[in-house]
Parts: structure tokens; sequence; C-alpha cells
């Protein structure tokens, strides 16, 4: 029932908040429609609370740099995640995929919201667009999210970490800070179901600049999917689906979907 509850404001939130949003966009400057998505967030951490029950902690502030912009890079392992990142930051930009934008109402908001929106196709073009709206970001100093496997991962596994968060690392010439979660023991994926419980989500110690890119790739993976694995809560395990035994030797790699 916590569930079903759940998922019906989860729709009812979002029709309400978008049609906010687009009406905030028309406002000038991006304050209002920041505003806007950080209430949204707020509200949807509240929903998890309250309805879903699922109780979440958000740890490791002291790691975060004191000034000037920086990127951050969550595993990522629902939208509550998203959602719990959000809250935390009035004004944050963020890395998504173009297939977004075949919303006009979702384009205009993402285009308001100074979202760095590239080919979910990859290549020489979104490469060279990520750098491109990267740099307005950098030169306003704002921060940036971006999620370094580009899909959501179920707990206990991980995808392929793409290059594009290196590529903004080195552009950036700024701090990275990682993020662990276990929220998706609570919330997996985009599943109907919710488990209720603690979930913790916890900013890590920043990867400073000046790394080459397989020693920054190898490093934010690792203490990603450490950290991540560390957290996971095996006496209540929710939709977690692997034994600790299984996670022995690390999270396991599954393979991105192929596009049909």
């Amino acid at each position: 029932m916590r569930s079903f509850v759940f998922n019906m404001l989860f729709y009812v939130f979002g029709v309400f908040f978008a049609l906010l949003c687009v009406v905030l966009s028309l406002l000038p400057g991006r304050k209002p429609i920041m505003f806007g998505l950080w209430i949204y967030s707020k509200s949807m951490v509240w929903l998890m609370r309250w309805v879903a029950g699922i109780k979440i902690t958000v740890t490791g502030h002291d790691n975060l740099p004191e000034k000037g912009p920086y990127i951050i890079a969550p595993k990522h392992q629902s939208y509550g995640d998203g959602f719990v990142v959000f809250s935390q930051f009035f004004d944050l930009s963020f890395v998504t995929g173009d297939h977004l934008e075949k919303y006009m109402t979702l384009k205009h908001i993402l285009r308001k919201a100074g979202a760095v929106v590239i080919d979910n196709c990859g290549g020489t073009d979104a490469r060279d667009r990520l750098q491109i709206e990267a740099d307005k970001v950098r030169a306003e100093g704002r921060k940036l999210l971006i999620y370094p496997e580009g899909h959501l991962s179920a707990p206990g596994e991980q995808r392929r970490y793409r290059k594009g968060v290196y590529f903004l690392y080195k552009d950036f010439d700024c701090p990275v800070v990682p993020i662990a979660t276990n929220l998706g023991q609570r919330w997996n994926q985009n599943i109907w179901t919710k488990h209720p419980g603690p979930a913790t989500v916890e900013f890590l110690r920043p990867i400073e600049p000046g790394l080459g890119k397989d020693e920054f790739m190898e490093k934010l993976e690792t203490v990603i999917e450490t950290r991540s694995r560390e957290l996971l809560d095996f006496d209540n395990p929710g939709a977690l689906k692997h034994s600790r035994e299984d996670l022995k030797g690390g999270t396991i790699l599954v393979a991105d979907r192929k596009k049909s």
C-alpha cells in the first residue's frame, strides 16, 4: 500500500511541479526556475520519508569545497538519489541526455535551468557540445552534476564508467566530489515497489585536479563503488538481490542495454 500511495503522489507532484516550473521559466533569470526544482526535490525527499518510509541520511558535507565551481559525480541507483542531491544545492547545473528534449515542456525547462544537454549517442559532437555548455557553467561559478555511469544501476551492481566525466574534470580544472549511496535498496531504479528502511547518501573526499585520464577514471570508480558496497545493508536488504558473498570481490559489472 505504501508503494502504491507513494507512486501515485510521485506522479501528482511531478505534474504539479512541471506546470509550476513552466510558469517560473517565464520569469527573468534562472533563480525562479531553480527555486521550483529545489522545492520539488525537497518535496520528493519528504514523500520518501513520510510516505514510503525511506529514512535518508546525508553525510560528508565537510568534504564539499568551500568555494569555486566543482563537479559532483554520484552513484545513480534511482530517481531518489537525484532528488536527494538536488535538495542539497539551490543552484545546481546538471548533464542530461537529449532524449528529454523530445518533450517540448521539458526542453524549455531544461534550457532555462541551464542544463548541459548532450547527444545520447555520444561521439565527437557530444564531446564538443559538452565542452561548450560546460564552459558556460564554469564561467558562472556554478556546480555541475554528472552521472559517471550514464545509467541507473541496481544496488550491488555497476555499469561502465563513461569518459565524459573526465573531460569535464580536465576542462573545468576543478575538484570532483564523488557520491556513494545505498538508496537503491529502498528505491531500485524505476521499479514500482519501494522498500521502507534507512538509506545513506554520502559526499566523499574530492578528487583534486591534475590526474591523467586512466588514473582519474580508476580512482573515481574505485572510491564510489567501494564505499557504495560498504554502505549496503545486508540485514535489511530491500531490493538488494546479491548476498555479501556475491559481492566479496566487488560490485558486479552489468553491460549497458543496447538500443533497438
